[in-house]
């Protein structure tokens, strides 16, 4: 039968059946192991049933994407929260995680979070202009939670940022009760047993499914490969108009004569901080060796 992997945990996998019913817990087959492959949380997967009612993962379908730590695949969609206050997010930071959803395809959704204390405009005005999704939110007013509930829902997600920008706070307001759900789960699987804490699929009422590790812990942004320094220029969605309009065909959009990218941001069509943003990342891509790549 078809299912999808929703909890990952000490060499076992809990495949949540695509027709219904009760977790199965599974092994994989060998065959993976020798191949290099892991099943990860969130991957299509075909099980057979074993006699004692549990299942053997024999098949792990194409995946749309797939992350390192944590260990998850098939995300559509990143919900980046940001704050303009306390703490004020780097929009580098905000970029990276944009330009590294855009490489998986996978949508990204900006929150600017804590609008009761500081309405963000800068990162609203930013992230509005380069086309993005973006919604000002507040788990004290309830601010945006609605419009955020009904932009995810029937999507895999996972809620990323800085430390201290409010991600449990606003996931609570999507699902009350939601940490203590996450807490219960941890303890039930005994956290001081396992070195290796479990990633899983949560589900909630508004049809949506959050990936995440008990604790809240945000994705490893330096362990997520970014892209090979040709092709970062699509990663940022407002440069789209301008490609291959410069006057040279190899245009890196740093500082070349002729370059349609650099002067639409002498125009005001794209914002300066983005653009500095791609120069750093461009800079970063350039030092990465082709063997260091996965």
């Amino acid at each position: 039968m078809d299912g999808i992997i929703v909890r990952a945990l000490a060499g076992f996998y809990y495949v949540r059946p695509e027709a219904g019913g009760d977790l199965i817990e599974c092994r994989a087959r060998g065959k993976f192991r020798l191949a290099g492959e892991k099943p990860l949380v969130g991957d299509k997967v075909t099980i057979s049933m074993t006699a004692d009612g549990k299942g053997v993962v024999e098949t792990i379908h194409s995946r749309k994407n797939a992350f390192v730590r944590p260990p998850v695949a098939n995300i559509d969609c990143m919900i980046l929260l940001a704050s303009g206050v306390n703490p004020i997010t780097d929009p580098f930071l905000i970029d990276r995680i944009t330009a590294i959803a855009e490489v998986n395809d996978a949508e990204c959704i900006i929150c600017i979070n804590k609008t009761d204390l500081h309405p963000g405009d800068d990162l609203f005005n930013i992230y509005t202009a380069a086309g993005f999704h973006t919604i000002r939110t507040s788990a004290v007013t309830g601010e945006g939670v609605d419009e955020l509930r009904t932009a995810i829902k029937g999507k895999v997600c996972a809620f990323v940022g800085n430390s201290g920008v409010g991600k449990s706070s606003i996931l609570n307001a999507l699902e009350p009760g939601f940490t203590v759900k996450t807490a219960e789960v941890s303890e039930k699987l005994g956290r001081g047993r396992h070195t290796t804490r479990h990633v899983e699929l949560f589900p909630l009422s508004g049809g949506a499914e959050v990936a995440d590790t008990p604790g809240f812990s945000s994705f490893d942004i330096e362990k997520m490969e970014l892209t090979v320094k040709e092709t970062l220029q699509y990663a940022f969605l407002e440069f789209a108009p301008y490609l291959g309009h410069c006057e040279f065909r190899d245009c890196a959009h740093l500082t070349e004569r002729g370059c349609a990218v650099l002067e639409a941001k002498r125009e005001g069509k794209i914002e300066p901080t983005r653009h500095a943003s791609y120069v750093r990342l461009y800079n970063q891509a350039k030092e990465i060796k082709p063997w260091e790549r996965k």
